[in-house]
């Protein structure tokens, strides 16, 4: 009895370790007598005992492979350090486990050689200014020869890229005389536009004040036109006045002859008379020469005549 509970105890315990429990996001490849027999999924499993076995242990999570720097070759000879980020996951553990030997260190080799060759066509300039041209080409590249080991690679990031030490200083001088040379640009743009806005300012300024000054001259004008035409109303208005008030031709002449003395009492020495005032003032004279009224000329004075002579006292 006692040989038998040690038996029944030993087999147990063999049961027991034989219930496997394979986590999520993990699958095991068994072996059947060193063949491949399936692979097991996440959940509870039971191993037949010394015959089956378990190959491997695969995460179906999504992994990263961080190279070291490298020196890499342009195609104008200048060599760079650059080092890779691969971002994959595994999607057939039967694949991973006999695709390869070691499928991490085949795509560790396979990224750098893929690297090499895609820089190697490019210019410096190009493969500092091409990261996502080069990031996608490794990743189709990679993707594509990866598939027969059960990879299956997300994308490819290029995590350092290091040129040599003449190279970042001449770099260093490039980008800083091109950000002196942007300055100057800069500064004589901002120049220009105050220049431009000065001289739009000054010629704004001369508009409006030739504009001023043209309309101070219209107004003036009219006021200057509007006071000769009240000044020619009123004198109209005064000669109708007089005209209604039965005033004869004679003062109407009186008129002009005042208007005449007022024009000679400034400093013109000349004075045009119109000729119906010449032939109206010599209507006055011969009228005043027959008629004897406004003679104003006192008469001349009586010569003395002779006395006559005494014969008796002269003698």
């Amino acid at each position: 009895m006692e040989y038998l509970a040690i038996v029944l105890g030993i087999i147990l315990v063999i049961l027991i370790a034989c219930i496997k429990i394979v986590p999520q996001a993990t699958e095991y490849v068994i072996e059947l007598l060193g063949k491949y027999r399936c692979t097991w999924s996440a959940g509870i499993h039971l191993l037949i005992p010394f015959l089956e076995r378990i190959s491997n242990k695969v995460t179906l999570k999504e992994q990263v492979l961080d190279s070291r720097p490298q020196p890499v070759i342009t195609k104008d000879n200048v060599t760079m350090q650059i080092d890779t980020v691969v971002y994959f996951k595994v999607f057939d553990a039967k694949l991973f486990t006999y695709g390869a030997v070691s499928p991490l260190s085949a795509l560790e080799n396979l990224t750098a050689t893929t690297l090499r060759n895609i820089v190697g066509e490019l210019e410096l300039d190009d493969t500092l200014t091409s990261r996502d041209l080069i990031n996608g080409r490794m990743t189709e590249i990679l993707d594509s020869a990866t598939d027969q080991w059960g990879i299956k690679v997300n994308r490819v990031e290029l995590k350092n890229i290091i040129p040599p030490a003449e190279i970042q200083n001449a770099m260093e001088k490039q980008m800083k005389a091109e950000r002196d040379r942007r300055e100057t640009l800069l500064e004589a743009e901002g120049h220009k536009a105050a220049v431009i806005t000065r001289a739009e300012g000054d010629k704004q300024a001369m508009i409006l004040a030739a504009e001023g000054e043209r309309d101070a001259r219209i107004a003036r004008a009219e006021g200057e036109a509007k006071a000769i035409f009240l000044a020619k109303k009123a004198e109209a208005d005064g000669l109708a006045a007089l005209k209604e008030a039965g005033v004869d031709a004679s003062v109407l002449e009186l008129k002009k002859y005042e208007a005449l003395v007022a024009m000679s009492n400034g400093k013109a020495s000349k004075i045009i008379v119109p000729t119906d005032a010449v032939e109206m003032t010599k209507a006055n004279v011969i009228f005043s020469e027959t008629s004897g009224l406004g003679d104003t000329t006192a008469p001349a004075a009586d010569e003395e005549k002779p006395a006559p002579t005494d014969p008796c006292c002269d003698e």
